[in-house]
């Protein structure tokens, strides 16, 4: 791993892994119920970590009762994040170091995330990072969250690599799992959001780090 030789391509998961982002989304739905005068359970974030925004809404929506359609609830829950990812969010230690090293070695990259596209873009190009990659495949898009394995594979098909020799980045364990069992190399990263499940991303991942500057 150290000396890129088995790497031929990268899927780069978003939240948690190239950006410190995961904070805004473990108080969004929250503050979107408050928002709307409900009160959220306490273990809220632990019944949509695990769920794509789509997925997220249409859960809350039915748990809450909620009046608004999906298409509603989804804008205003991303008008409330977009100033961080316009405005604030900043890079996980050693992600552009890292982003410089393997395209010195010719190793293309792309994102795989369950963020909006515009969020992800706007963000990653304020960062000075999205030039690196040579597409981002969303949820959204594909319209299933990181408990399949189908953004991943529309990200490989992006990529033009071979499976076995593509890494895929992750902090969640959920979709480092998905990964790994879809025949991919999975390169588990530390985030703070997900400390209860470090030990087990340890075990199923080829590689665990706590930041992309253990790589460089």
């Amino acid at each position: 791993m150290n000396s890129l030789i088995n790497i031929k391509g990268v899927i780069f998961d978003m939240d948690g892994t190239l950006l410190d982002s995961m904070p805004v989304w473990n108080q969004v739905a929250a503050s979107y119920l408050r928002k709307k005068g409900y009160q959220p359970e306490p273990n809220l974030w632990e019944q949509l970590k695990f769920l794509s925004l789509t997925q997220g809404v249409a859960f809350i929506k039915k748990q809450y009762g909620l009046i608004e359609t999906n298409e509603e609830i989804e804008k205003e829950i991303n008008l409330i994040i977009e100033d961080s990812y316009f405005n604030e969010i900043p890079m996980k230690p050693g992600v552009k170091a890292y982003l410089q090293l393997l395209r010195s070695h010719d190793i293309p990259m792309c994102v795989a995330t369950a963020t909006d596209k515009y969020l992800a873009e706007a963000c990653l190009k304020r960062l000075n990072i999205q030039h690196y990659f040579k597409t981002i495949v969303t949820c959204q898009e594909v319209g299933c969250g990181k408990d399949t394995p189908a953004i991943f594979e529309k990200a490989l098909d992006s990529l033009g690599t071979v499976k076995g020799e593509t890494y895929v980045f992750e902090d969640a364990l959920h979709a480092a799992i998905t990964a790994k069992h879809a025949g991919f190399r999975v390169i588990g990263i530390y985030d703070a959001s997900a400390e209860g499940d470090w030990e087990a991303l340890r075990k199923i991942a080829d590689k665990s780090i706590f930041s992309m500057e253990e790589l460089l």
